[in-house]
């Protein structure tokens, strides 16, 4: 099993808001920044994660995203979900041929992984980056001189 690059960017993109943002909207450019991922290819994902209630956006000066919940609220498997439909694709089958007697066992694999993602919160996720000792960057609002 191999996790795409919008499905990695969307991992990164909401545990960088939980993480780096607080309370405060974050612009997709300091997401980007902070993660190394293309803020236009960002933005994509994030309407996807919109849509499905993880993060909501607030528009103007001082604008950006939000969680649309609170972090504890939000599973794994909820952003992988909002990204890719599901959390296990199973491959399709060839042209011209029937399902196998075992495709059982990609409801049973989805089922498990499923179950694994759904336990874990990106509040969790937050706890272990700091356990771990991962500065938290750019909490402090943005100034600007005149």
């Amino acid at each position: 099993m191999r996790a795409t690059q919008q499905l990695k960017y969307a991992l990164y993109g909401v545990f960088d808001l939980a993480y780096h943002g607080g309370d405060r909207p974050v612009r997709i450019q300091e997401i980007g920044a902070r993660q190394n991922i293309p803020a236009r290819y960002l933005e994509q994902i994030f309407q996807k994660l919109r849509r499905a209630g993880l993060v909501a956006s607030k528009r103007g000066p001082g604008g950006g995203y939000v969680l649309a919940r609170p972090a504890e609220a939000i599973r794994l498997s909820d952003v992988i979900v909002a990204v890719q439909g599901s959390v296990l694709r199973e491959p399709s089958p060839s042209e011209g041929s029937t399902e196998p007697a075992t495709a059982f066992v990609w409801e049973e694999l989805r089922g498990a992984l499923h179950g694994v993602l759904a336990r874990r919160s990106v509040a969790e996720l937050c706890s272990e980056a700091a356990r771990r000792g991962v500065k938290r960057l750019g909490t402090e609002p943005a100034s600007y001189d005149i």
